[in-house]
C-alpha cells in the first residue's frame, strides 16, 4: 500500500476530485434554466456535394458547441460566467446552471452573447478533440 497524497490524513488526491465539482452547491435555492447544447460544423462544397472530407452530419466531426440558455426577466449584467475545460457554471440572481459538456472545451477561447430581444444567452465553444481519422 503507497500513499500518493503527501497530507497522510487526506482520504483522496486532487486529480481523483472531478473537474466541476466545486461549483455543486446542493443547497442552493436557484432553478436551473432551459438550456440546448447544438453543435456546429465547417463544411464546404466539397464535403456537401463530393463527400471529399470525409466529415459526416454526427457530433464526432462538429468544431464547436453551441449552448443556448433561456433567462427570462434577466440583465446582461447580471450574468456571470465561468468555464473550464469540461464545465460550464452560469449564474444570475434567479437562474443557476451547472453543465457538465459533453466534450472537452478550449476554455479560453470562447465567445458569449446575451440576445435581450429573445431573452438567451449564447455561449459558442471550440470542441478541443485528439487528432485522429475524422478530425484532422
Amino acid at each position: 500500500f503507497q500513499v500518493k497524497s503527501e497530507n497522510k490524513k487526506a482520504i483522496w488526491d486532487t486529480e481523483e476530485v472531478p473537474e466541476g465539482s466545486e461549483f455543486g452547491d446542493t443547497w442552493d435555492p436557484r432553478e436551473q434554466p432551459e438550456y440546448q447544447i447544438l453543435f456546429k460544423q465547417s463544411v464546404g462544397t466539397e464535403d456537401v456535394f463530393f463527400g471529399m472530407s470525409g466529415k459526416d452530419p454526427s457530433t464526432a466531426c462538429c468544431e464547436d458547441m453551441v449552448i443556448k440558455i433561456n433567462l427570462p426577466e434577466t440583465k446582461y449584467s447580471d450574468i456571470t460566467l465561468d468555464i473550464q475545460d469540461k464545465v460550464l457554471d452560469l449564474r444570475t440572481p434567479q437562474k443557476k446552471l451547472l453543465l457538465h459538456l459533453p466534450y472537452p472545451v478550449d476554455s479560453k477561447n470562447g465567445k458569449a452573447r446575451f440576445i435581450s430581444e429573445e431573452e438567451t444567452l449564447e455561449v459558442t465553444l471550440r470542441i478541443s478533440r485528439k487528432f485522429d481519422f475524422t478530425n484532422f
